[in-house]
């Protein structure tokens, strides 16, 4: 015993101890801490890209259309206008 106090030996013993016990598992509690938001970040990285792509294979596929559209309706204006020009209207 370090010093004679009015309590039991047995109740300060196990004060100590439990204060021990959560001083020794602070460090493995931060690492967990730790490896949990670092991985909840990972995965919002990983979402992000993944939408990020959708998104912009959504736009190609919308822009190629617009160009398919476009190229086939070139075929049909070019044929309006030189039907306009012939009929003179």
């Amino acid at each position: 015993m370090a010093f004679p106090t009015a309590v039991n030996s047995q109740i300060t013993d196990s004060v100590t101890q439990a204060n021990v016990e959560v001083l020794g598992t602070a460090p493995a509690t931060a690492m967990g801490n730790l490896f949990q938001a670092t991985s909840q970040a990972l995965a919002n990285a990983a979402h992000n890209a993944t939408m990020a792509q959708q998104q912009s294979n959504i736009t190609a596929q919308a822009a190629t259309t617009m160009g398919v559209a476009t190229l086939y309706g070139v075929d049909t204006a070019s044929t309006g206008m030189a039907t306009k020009a012939i009929l003179g209207s």
